[in-house]
């Protein structure tokens, strides 16, 4: 059995022993699509992973990741999620709830979570490697490259917005940066 997750209902337009397929029909959540679906209408089995990783992330966290904002900032849980971990700091995503547990544990889950969101889709492990990962603790992880999407306020950009008075103002006052360092704002 092939666990198939594809933004909650996508999953259903693969036959049971494909493993990746196009559409030109985009349909789903953002925040959870992989950007080669979202962008190109592509979906495989690491489409699935990304969104895993990015539900290990927000239980994690206690946030979801469309609602997240990091006190004054404005930033996406994936983005906070991969400073953090860029910085040594990557427990403090960790829920307040969820911090008597144990630390390597908790450090594992955040570990795998930002593999399962990496930006280049070879380098997503699939499911069954996740599976392995998260029961065995024999097996090395690899370092997570940068995730899917990365989301930084406007401060962080450098970027004035026309009509913008305080950050996080609004939700459409995010701004993208995408890796080949093009900006797109949300008007």
């Amino acid at each position: 059995m092939a666990p198939k997750i594809i933004d909650f209902g996508m999953a259903r337009m693969c036959a049971v022993e494909q493993t990746q397929s196009a559409t030109s029909r985009i349909v789903g959540t953002y925040g959870y699509m992989a950007p080669e679906y979202a962008m190109h209408g592509q979906f495989s089995l690491k489409s699935d992973v990304l969104s895993f990783g990015v539900l290990m992330l927000e239980i994690l966290s206690g946030e979801k990741n469309s609602a997240f904002r990091n006190g004054s900032d404005v930033e996406d849980l994936l983005s906070f999620a991969w400073r953090n971990w860029e910085d040594g700091t990557a427990f403090d995503l960790v829920d307040p709830k969820l911090r008597d547990g144990s630390r390597s544990e908790l450090m594992r889950c955040i570990h795998i979570g930002l593999l399962c969101v990496q930006e280049n889709v070879a380098q997503r492990p699939n499911i069954s490697a996740v599976v392995l990962m998260l029961t065995s603790y024999s097996t090395t992880l690899s370092l997570p490259s940068e995730p899917a999407f990365l989301m930084h306020s406007k401060t962080q950009l450098g970027i004035k917005l026309s009509g913008a008075t305080t950050l996080g103002q609004s939700r459409n006052e995010i701004a993208v940066a995408l890796k080949n360092q093009v900006s797109i704002t949300d008007p």
